[in-house]
């Protein structure tokens, strides 16, 4: 009798599954282009201090628990015990929950070149009504199964996310082609005058002009939009060779995600000076001055369609994997019970209305604040101060094991011993502290207002959602436990 063969994974899909995970929509082309030249700057800062070292860490973990079902829960446990395991796979949670309201506003500027009225992308009550449509609408999808989600999902990426990627950066060229002006070549007012200050002539700089920490603030939101390798990263060891298959298709992964982000963003900086971007509505700026000088502005109405789509298929993409994994906590006991419904579908019902019920909460910002880049960034920060700490204990975990656990079985392996796991973690723990520390300092390019204020609703989410699984881990009771 023949015995059957293992399915596996090839380097390439490997690759691009990873590309998927990462690259949910174009989201992030505008605060990238915002930062002109100098964005290549941040994209290989985000590739060679948080990329690499993340996708690395996490194959390693996710081969040596794979048998266990592998997450950050598992990982964080095992080096650190139940509590700091509770609190990693909650804030891999909690923090899709804060980052959805963000795409939802880039999705709500598409919808309003659709509409016809570009005006909109900078409502703040636009943005909020349809925020919470769009997102009610898409929990009460998800409450019916994995399958709807599932198509949502695929056809957006290719339809939502690579089609309008792959045509910004044809016209782009054209621009270019035709003699335009490229803008990103040209020096923002805001640089231009502080290089006038310092008796400088104002020229666009690849390297950031740092006149304190607010002037590399969107470096934290940057990396966001690399964050989520770790989530495929578990898969190495389905391999046939994962100590050589798997950084290859990392560096293939790399190369795709680099590409895609640092071409797209830079046919946005092309097109639209650096202080006119809009973070919600940048990439629309850029299609509609692009197909107005084009004579195709009739088309604008589909790009905004399609791209808002592309932003909802990344929310279904997300809406309930990150609360699945919450999920099977209460297998472990570290939740309330009633947290653990589901329906007949299998779906988690009380989490994704609580998770609902967060995001309206955050989204009321759109209401409040005046201006729509402003809450666009300040989730954003939230968001990836919650991630950075989940990220610091994987690295932690994966130094941990491998001094107190050096002869466990790992399908893949970071070379150069308890050395070589110091440096490659160690490189990441430097980016991601670096990321977090810069996150609470307001963007200097961006009228924030309130200093103060801003940084203060950025440390108190960190503080409340950090604290909140600790709290919770420290009142469960054995009846919790399935």
């Amino acid at each position: 009798m023949k015995r059957p063969i293992k399915k596996q994974l090839s380097v390439l899909t490997l690759s691009l599954m990873t590309v998927a995970a990462v690259v949910t929509s174009l989201r992030g082309l505008p605060m990238m282009a915002k930062e002109g030249l100098s964005m290549i700057f941040y994209i290989l800062f985000a590739v060679i201090m948080f990329l690499l070292p993340a996708s690395l860490v996490a194959a390693e973990l996710g081969g040596a628990f794979s048998e266990k079902g592998g997450g950050v829960y598992t990982w964080v446990k095992e080096a650190f015990g139940s509590k700091w395991g509770f609190t990693a796979i909650w804030l891999q949670w909690i923090q899709n929950v804060v980052w959805y309201p963000t795409t939802l506003a880039f999705a709500a500027g598409a919808l309003a070149y659709l509409f016809m009225h570009p005006e909109l992308a900078d409502n703040g009550f636009y943005n909020g009504v349809v925020i919470l449509v769009i997102y009610w609408g898409a929990t009460f999808l998800a409450l019916k199964g994995s399958n709807t989600a599932s198509s949502i999902t695929k056809y957006g990426v290719l339809l939502g996310t690579v089609l309008p990627g792959i045509f910004i950066v044809i016209l782009a060229l054209l621009w270019i082609d035709n003699g335009n002006t490229i803008y990103f070549l040209e020096p923002g007012k805001v640089l231009a005058t502080a290089q006038q200050a310092l008796g400088e002539a104002p020229h666009a700089r690849l390297l950031p002009h740092i006149s304190g920490l607010g002037s590399v603030a969107f470096l934290a939101g940057i990396i966001l939009l690399f964050a989520g390798v770790e989530v495929h990263a578990v898969n190495a060891n389905e391999l046939e060779n994962p100590a050589k298959q798997f950084p290859a298709s990392m560096f293939i992964a790399m190369t795709i995600i680099f590409l895609i982000f640092s071409l797209g963003s830079l046919a946005v900086a092309t097109v639209i000076p650096a202080d006119e971007i809009s973070l919600t509505a940048g990439l629309m700026q850029a299609f509609k001055q692009l197909l107005d000088k084009f004579n195709l502005t009739y088309i604008i109405p589909v790009i905004g369609l399609l791209t808002a789509f592309g932003a909802i298929g990344g929310v279904m993409s997300w809406i309930s994997g990150p609360s699945r994994g919450l999920l099977e906590t209460a297998k472990q006991g570290e939740i309330p019970p009633f947290m653990a419904k589901t329906n007949k579908h299998g779906m988690q019902v009380t989490i994704l209305l609580i998770q609902a019920v967060i995001v309206s909460v955050l989204s009321s910002l759109y209401f409040i604040m005046d201006n729509v880049s402003v809450v666009f960034f300040l989730l954003s920060a939230m968001t990836i101060t919650l991630y950075l700490v989940m990220y610091i204990l994987m690295y932690a975990a994966a130094i941990k094991l491998r001094i107190t656990r050096p002869d466990l079985p790992r399908s893949y392996k970071i070379p150069g011993g308890i050395y070589g796991m110091c440096f490659v973690a160690g490189v990441g723990l430097l980016g991601v502290v670096f990321s977090l520390v810069v996150g609470f300092f307001p963007p200097s390019n961006l009228p924030i207002g309130n200093p103060a204020l801003y940084v203060g609703v950025v440390a108190a989410g960190m503080i409340i959602f950090v604290s909140l699984p600790i709290l919770i881990h420290a009142c469960k009771k054995p009846a919790w436990k399935q």
